[in-house]
């Protein structure tokens, strides 16, 4: 996916009602892209990275022929979207 689809993707999902933020992270939990904060931005990569990397290695031990294809993460106050790819998570914090 090009820069310029990357960005349009982002600016498309942001614009849903209740999105409040998007976060695209590398594999090694790395912010590449975000709209959020730097300080917001960071907690949640390294700990939705962290959540994300234990849900694939649970997938994968029950069946090893599986992968997650997404992770919805619901709380009081937000809902979490994460969609793993080979390179990178796209995470997105809903309200």
């Amino acid at each position: 996916m090009s820069q310029l689809e990357t960005d349009e993707t982002i600016k498309r999902i942001h614009a849903h009602k209740g999105v409040i933020g998007i976060i695209i992270v590398n594999n090694d939990g790395i912010p590449i892209k975000s709209t959020l904060d730097n300080t917001t931005t960071v907690h949640y990569a390294c700990h939705i990275h962290s959540l994300a990397s234990k849900a694939r290695a649970v997938i994968r031990e029950i069946d090893s022929s599986n992968d997650l294809k997404f992770l919805r993460v619901r709380s009081k106050k937000h809902e979490i979207l994460v969609a793993p790819d080979h390179d990178y998570f796209m995470i997105v914090i809903q309200k």
